[in-house]
C-alpha cells in the first residue's frame, strides 16, 4: 500500500504541536484504551499512541483510530518491529508510527508508504543514523534512565533533532525533561492516576 508522498517532519510538527504530552495505551485492551484515550484527550493531549503487539491491540488501535478521526486527533501505532507491522499499521489507519529502536529496514519501509516514524534511540551513534535517514522526529528510550542531561548535552551535535521522551515518564519528572529540551513527555499510566492528573494538566498549560 503506498501512500501519498508528505513531509514526514510537518506532519509530525502539526501532530505534536497542540500539546508537550502523548499518551502511550500499552495493552490496555480495547475498552481501557479508549477510555484512557477519552481521557487524554479531554485533558487535553492531542496525541495518543496504541502499541501494536498482539490482536487485540490492533482491535483497540483501529477503534481509538476511529474515535480519534471524529475529533479530529491523529493516533498513533507503537512498538513497530517489522516491515509487516508498518503495513498492519497503515491499514488500521495510524497516523504515525513509534519503534522501540532504529532499524533501518523499517523507517524505509515506513517512508516508502509516505508515514512518519518515530524509532527510538538511546546513543549519539544512533541519532547520527537516523538524521542520516532523514529523519528529524525521534524517540528517546529509555528516557528515565538516560536523564535529562543526555538531552541537554545531544542538543549540541544535533540540535535540530526534536525528541519525545519515553519510558518511566509521568507528572513528577515531565517538567524536567520538557525544561531540558524535550519537545514531547510520552506518558502511559499516570492517566488512571487521579493525583497526578492535575500536575498533567498544569505542565499543559506552560
Amino acid at each position: 500500500m503506498t501512500i501519498a508522498p508528505t513531509d514526514p517532519t510537518a506532519v509530525l510538527d502539526d501532530i505534536f504541536a497542540g500539546a508537550p504530552l502523548m499518551a502511550i495505551l500499552r495493552g490496555m485492551g480495547l475498552e481501557r484504551s479508549v477510555r484512557l484515550a477519552t481521557a487524554a484527550w479531554d485533558l487535553g493531549i492531542d496525541s495518543v499512541e496504541v502499541p501494536l503487539q498482539t490482536a487485540e491491540d490492533e482491535r483497540a488501535l483501529r477503534e481509538v483510530v476511529r474515535l480519534g478521526a471524529e475529533r479530529g486527533k491523529a493516533v498513533g501505532a507503537g512498538t513497530i518491529l517489522t516491515v509487516a507491522q508498518v503495513d498492519q499499521a497503515v491499514a488500521a489507519g495510524a497516523a504515525y508510527l513509534v519503534a522501540p529502536g532504529l532499524d533501518a529496514d523499517v523507517v524505509r519501509a515506513a517512508q516508502e508508504r509516505g508515514i512518519p516514524i518515530l524509532p527510538g534511540v538511546a546513543t549519539p551513534s544512533e541519532v547520527q543514523q537516523a538524521v542520516a535517514l532523514g529523519l528529524t522526529w525521534l524517540k528517546a528510550f529509555p528516557a528515565q534512565w538516560l536523564g535529562a542531561d543526555w538531552f541537554r548535552h545531544i542538543r549540541g551535535p544535533f540540535p535540530g533533532v526534536r525528541f519525545v521522551a519515553t519510558g518511566g515518564m509521568d507528572a513528577t519528572n515531565a517538567g524536567t525533561f520538557l525544561d531540558a529540551g524535550v519537545r514531547v513527555v510520552a506518558v502511559g499510566s499516570a492517566l488512571e492516576d487521579e493525583s497526578q492528573l492535575p500536575r498533567l494538566a498544569a505542565l499543559l498549560a506552560r
